[in-house]
């Protein structure tokens, strides 16, 4: 068991998406509310598959900052958008008071033939940084268990590197089951000089069959060990909710012993999940 004074004061932080109907902005409000109560430093606002909720993504983060009291910090992609896009998504970024921003390359969209005019995270970085200085904290993602499209580990890490190097300020990792993974990658990260703070980010398991699904998308592994007690759990939902926890708590105090920085939770704008973990952890 992890000390229960570095759980409670280890920096927190919260990914939201971005409601699209009345009844999932009132279930935004309902988790903003109960997870407010942990005073994280941040909460992060994604943008959707392949950009296509982006048009939500400005109005949530106003709606966090504003009405939540929030430091809300959006997800940037280049993915299909040109330059001058780019540049009046940060102005309007600017002007709503967002001091962080998450920039990510994101995923071409089925059918969209263009890239954009940035093809790389490393390069939506440094334009930020040429049209805005210093005025955001930049976030970006990393792959512990490396990126699906990557070559290999060492390449991977040399990608991450070059957002690095263009500007970040810290990244946040896939989320992952296997503490030795992100402790590799940040060992790895090191030795190439790289010394921003690599924060772990972390999925509760509540929907495993969603679960699933999201892992086979973006490469992240479950453990067979996770996979086949969750088969043995079959349709007991309350089993799968209680061993989901005490799997994600015990990760999170692997991480918070070894060093990890701060923990950023991947919500899906659920509250529990996440207040369970917490809960677990003494927080």
């Amino acid at each position: 068991m992890t000390d229960v004074s570095a759980a409670t004061s280890i920096p927190l932080s919260f990914e939201f998406y971005p409601p699209k109907t009345d009844e999932q902005r009132q279930q935004l409000d309902r988790t903003a509310e109960k997870l407010k109560a942990y005073s994280p430093e941040y909460v992060s606002c994604t943008f959707g598959a392949g950009g296509s909720t982006l048009s939500y993504t400005s109005e949530t983060v106003r709606h966090l900052n504003q009405q939540h009291g929030f430091s809300a910090a959006p997800h940037l992609s280049c993915v299909g958008g040109s330059r001058e896009e780019i540049r009046e998504l940060l102005k309007l970024y600017r002007a709503i008071g967002c001091k962080r921003i998450v920039a990510l390359r994101g995923d071409l969209p089925s059918g969209m033939g263009h890239p954009g005019d940035l093809r790389y995270a490393s390069e939506l970085i440094a334009f930020i940084r040429q049209e805005h200085g210093d005025t955001f904290h930049i976030e970006v993602g990393c792959y512990p268990e490396s990126h699906p499209q990557s070559e290999d580990a060492m390449s991977d890490l040399k990608y991450f590197k070059a957002k690095v190097d263009a500007g970040a300020d810290g990244a946040i990792s896939q989320y992952f089951y296997n503490a030795d993974a992100y402790f590799h990658f940040v060992d790895g990260a090191r030795k190439l000089g790289v010394e921003i703070p690599i924060v772990p980010g972390i999925m509760p398991i509540s929907n495993f069959s969603q679960l699933k699904r999201f892992s086979e998308a973006c490469g992240a592994e479950i453990p067979r060990w996770i996979n086949k007690r969750m088969q043995a759990y079959g349709d007991d939902a309350e089993s799968i909710r209680e061993f989901g926890a005490d799997v994600v708590a015990k990760l999170c105090e692997q991480l918070i012993a070894g060093g990890a920085p701060a923990l950023h939770f991947y919500t899906l704008n659920l509250a529990k999940p996440t207040q369970t973990i917490l809960a677990r952890l003494g927080v």
